[in-house]
């Protein structure tokens, strides 16, 4: 298929403006070359724009902490962030006006533990983390993973940001549903982390798709479709429509390809490729990221648009995803 080159000048010159390049932090200009074969450990890579979060996954991780304790520190920044509409504290709710999240974590032993549909609470991915290390389950969803957050110490908080509040407002004037998931309106934060032995962790945040129907959930906290962590292969995580990573349960695809011998960049373009052969894409995106055990890295997408971050020795690089469109 060819490429829209007027789109993705555009889409470029939109990100340059958007991202800017400050202290530490390099903007890759090519989209078509973002294979990064990296033996340099430790690094953390995560979807979007994310220099914060992973500053201080980063952070965590150079204080002898963990690479688990490393990605659950980065994600709880943009949960912590009222300007990020798709994660935690001032993410768009669902059309009944309730912020409605997801979260997972994964750790090197194969760990898992998520919460869906949780409410008031600011943190989902650490009552993710103690439903994994408290709890006999992997899973804990609504009043029950509420619950469970209040006996284990969380407070309750009122997530709905008076930004979040007005647009939802406005939204219910047509009550138009439509999820397109692009550069402007992304969803999922998912960050990946290997560290200096190389021993790989994961986590993945969101609240969802704006405007939901009220207990859908995502691929975001499923494992295997928002993320999976294979400490002997390699780790994946999935952003964009929930929906298409469900149906291919796109994480652990990419991991098991991994597996057989391809490389983390043709692995993800290939879990995208199951997509486009089978469903209707055009207005549509999902990402990839991956990384393998070595170190490699892969990143692919749908849609153009779509970037990750990089964070090596306390430097982070924002590159621009290669494409299918």
């Amino acid at each position: 298929m060819k490429n829209d080159k007027g789109r993705r000048h555009f889409l470029k010159q939109s990100l340059h403006k958007t991202i800017g390049v400050g202290a530490g932090i390099q903007l890759l200009q090519s989209c078509e070359n973002t294979v990064q074969n990296n033996n340099t450990l430790p690094f953390i890579l995560s979807t979007w724009k994310n220099e914060k979060a992973n500053q201080a996954a980063w952070d965590s991780l150079k204080n002898s902490n963990s690479i688990l304790d490393a990605v659950e520190a980065g994600a709880r920044i943009p949960e912590a962030d009222p300007n990020d509409q798709s994660v935690g504290y001032g993410g768009r709710p669902d059309r009944d006006g309730n912020v409605t999240l997801d979260a997972c974590i994964m750790d090197s032993k194969g760990n898992y533990g998520a919460v869906t549909a949780l409410q008031h609470i600011m943190h989902p991915v650490s009552v993710a983390r103690k439903v994994m290390e408290d709890t006999p389950h992997v899973m804990l969803t609504g009043d029950g993973a509420l619950q469970f957050a209040l006996d284990s110490g969380f407070s309750k908080t009122n997530l709905l940001t008076e930004k979040s509040k007005q647009e939802w407002k406005e939204w219910l004037v047509t009550s138009e549903y439509k999820p397109k998931i692009n550069i402007e309106l992304h969803d999922t934060i998912g960050i990946l982390g290997i560290d200096a032995n190389a021993d790989l962790a994961g986590a993945c945040t969101t609240s969802g798709l704006g405007y939901k129907m009220p207990g859908r959930i995502g691929d975001s906290p499923v494992v295997g479709a928002g993320l999976f962590v294979d400490n002997e292969i390699g780790a994946a995580t999935a952003t964009g429509m929930g929906e298409l990573v469900l149906k291919s349960v796109g994480s652990f695809l990419i991991v098991e390809l991994m597996r057989q011998g391809m490389t983390a960049q043709e692995a993800c373009e290939e879990g995208v490729m199951r997509i486009v052969r089978k469903q209707d894409y055009k207005e549509l995106q999902v990402g990839y990221i991956a990384i393998s055990k070595t170190g490699d890295i892969g990143a692919y997408s749908i849609q153009p648009g779509f970037i990750y971050t990089l964070t090596i020795d306390g430097k982070h690089t924002i590159s621009e995803v290669k494409s299918y469109l």
